[in-house]
């Protein structure tokens, strides 16, 4: 295999983000359900010779000196010993600092596409385990469902078969500002104490659920965040924000008018997918 085409690096929502400690070493302690949606970044992958890893921007932006892209192809290659390279075109289709994990999944699916590229064989947990090296959110990418996310992000538990959430479309929106995660994680305004909950509790209401503990600060840094937020309950939709923000959804349960939001906004209208686009590609023994 010479090349792979249009592999697709879907978004995610955080249905709910509950913080509910911090350990010593600083890190939060989290509860959410990540929710795989049908809007992503495509990226296009060329073997090359001699190990070298190269990328362009399919719509000819300029691209930064190093990315997670960049970082999981090289991360890959130290991990295996693998000689071969890669050139890679992206075409970026989602916002950045939306919190909807473009960055992580871009790099979940480097690890996915060049280790079927590159015929290494690698299982998923070896892959996850690279991927954590990269960034809290890339193992779930690697894990190819929604999921119940707890820990600092490590703990990883699919939503599958009776666990599995219902189909449901969804509105996206992500004003033009967008927020730094370290801002609103380093907060004193920050809660942190929200009682744990379990998938049981989730069951129950699915996207009614929880709160999303970081968007009151968000909203504090961002007042767009608000403004979005207002916007979407003006139709009588629950909205949240996902993630660290700035990008806030709601679930679709009636038309709404588009043209009443301003022009600077990206708005999406996406559903959530059963299964990651590239579930097929990996398996937990590596064959």
């Amino acid at each position: 295999m010479h090349s792979l085409y249009d592999v697709p690096a879907p978004a995610k929502l955080n249905l709910f983000l509950h913080i509910t400690g911090r350990r010593p070493d600083g890190y939060h302690l989290l509860e959410s359900v990540f929710m795989l949606i049908d809007w992503h970044d495509v990226l296009h992958f060329e073997r090359t010779a001699k190990g070298q890893i190269s990328r362009e921007d399919l719509s000819g932006m300029a691209l930064p000196a190093d990315d997670l892209i960049t970082r999981a192809a090289r991360a890959l290659q130290q991990a295996t010993g693998c000689t071969q390279g890669a050139h890679i075109g992206i075409h970026k289709h989602l916002p950045a600092q939306a919190g909807m994990g473009g960055g992580s999944s871009d790099a979940a699916s480097t690890l996915l596409a060049l280790n079927r590229l590159w015929n290494l064989h690698l299982s998923r947990q070896e892959l996850q385990s690279i991927g954590l090296t990269l960034g809290a959110d890339v193992p779930f990418f690697l894990c190819g469902h929604s999921a119940w996310v707890g820990g600092i992000g490590e703990i990883i538990t699919p939503l599958t078969g009776a666990s599995a959430l219902p189909e449901q479309q969804f509105i996206v929106v992500k004003p033009e500002q967008g927020l730094e995660t370290g801002k609103i994680f380093g907060s004193e305004f920050l809660k942190r104490d929200t009682k744990p909950a379990t998938i049981a509790d989730f069951a129950a209401k699915h996207f009614g659920f929880g709160q999303n503990d970081l968007q009151p600060v968000a909203e504090g840094l961002q007042p767009e965040v608000k403004k979005v937020r207002n916007w979407l309950e003006s139709f009588k939709l629950h909205a949240t924000m996902t993630g660290s923000g700035s990008a806030v959804f709601a679930p679709m349960t009636q038309t709404i008018d588009l043209n009443s939001a301003p022009s600077t906004w990206k708005i999406r209208i996406c559903k959530n997918l059963e299964n990651h686009p590239l579930l097929s590609w990996v398996s937990d023994n590596g064959l």
